[in-house]
């Protein structure tokens, strides 16, 4: 992340009093305001291969892509791809494979795919443009979280570690097939209570792990956090991969980026804490929720094919600090 943000502080300031969001803040998407009531979400992304079926990498970029507009609390409206291959490999099959499943994807978010762009490239990327709307007044961000709200998150973490144990042949088959029940699950219906309920502030967890993300919303916000480690949901095998040492390089990256920021208790096991900050991909909702709205977003969630958790609250202190329990 310390990286990224010597990389964007050469952008040039927005000034334009309809640019809503722009990538000062840190947010999962672009917000543009048409009117008075409508605004534009815009968000790409894409990555390379992190499961062997080709499909499946489809499913998992296009949910992944569509996940930036459901964190601002958006609608999708449609998308584009986006796809790098190597053109001597087109009549495989593959790349019929992987745009099948992120047009799936796109079909059950109810959108359409309209187009997109392709290049040569000897190694393979596959995502989407997504762009949707949001009211202006109802937009999810980075920048509302206050003292007393409760941390909710939406999936599991893991999925980092497991991709590195796919990569390397070492993935058991059962933990790759709930893997991947994970990260095609769209955060359609979290995002829609999340809005009804009146929650403002959260993101998606994605490539700077739960912790990197929770600190940039605590940095934007101007709060710090306590978490409970212990109540955080991990994929099943997560652990154990950890163990054997299959962890990414992004991983270690926001570990030794979030050294100065998180306060570890002393029993947080050193599995646990690497997975707090594992790279994820198609990861859940970070919400902050009011106290007096736990209980409703908590219960319209009850019946979701992924159970969301609390994990701990938004407290007063140093901003982007978090204390892990």
């Amino acid at each position: 992340m310390s990286e990224l943000t010597q990389v964007l502080r050469h952008l040039v300031p927005v000034e334009d009093p309809n640019a809503l969001v722009d990538a000062s803040s840190g947010d999962d998407a672009a917000v543009y305001r048409l009117s008075e009531d409508r605004a534009l979400v815009v968000t790409a992304d894409f990555f390379t291969p992190m499961v062997d079926d080709p499909y499946d990498f489809g499913r998992i970029a296009a949910a992944n892509a569509l996940s930036d507009i459901y964190a601002m609390g958006g609608r999708p409206m449609f998308a584009l791809n986006l796809l790098a291959f190597p053109r001597r490999l087109l009549g495989d099959g593959i790349v019929d494979e992987i745009l099948r499943g992120g047009g799936d994807v796109c079909r059950e978010a109810g959108i359409a795919v309209l187009g997109g762009h392709s290049i040569d490239d000897p190694e393979p990327k596959f995502g989407l443009v997504g762009v949707g709307e949001v009211h202006p007044d109802r937009m999810i961000t980075n920048a509302a979280a206050r003292p007393g709200d409760v941390l909710i998150l939406t999936k599991p973490l893991g999925s980092g570690v497991i991709a590195t144990a796919v990569k390397a042949g070492q993935a058991p088959s059962e933990v790759v097939v709930e893997a991947v029940r994970v990260m095609t699950h769209l955060n359609r219906e979290a995002a829609e209570i999340a809005v009804q309920q009146g929650v403002r502030a959260g993101t998606d967890v994605t490539g700077y792990g739960l912790l990197g993300h929770l600190r940039n919303l605590l940095l934007t916000s101007g709060a710090r956090a306590e978490l409970q480690a212990r109540q955080v949901p991990l994929m099943a095998g997560a652990v154990e991969l950890v163990e054997q040492g299959h962890v990414p390089s992004g991983t270690h990256r926001n570990l030794a980026d979030l050294m100065e920021d998180i306060l570890w208790d002393w029993d947080v096991p050193e599995p646990l804490r690497v997975l707090l900050a594992d790279a994820q991909t198609s990861g859940g909702l970070l919400l902050c929720v009011a106290p007096d709205q736990v209980d409703a977003v908590m219960g319209a969630l009850a019946g979701a094919p992924v159970t969301p958790v609390v994990i701990g609250e938004v407290v007063e202190g140093t901003p982007g600090v978090v204390t892990v329990l």
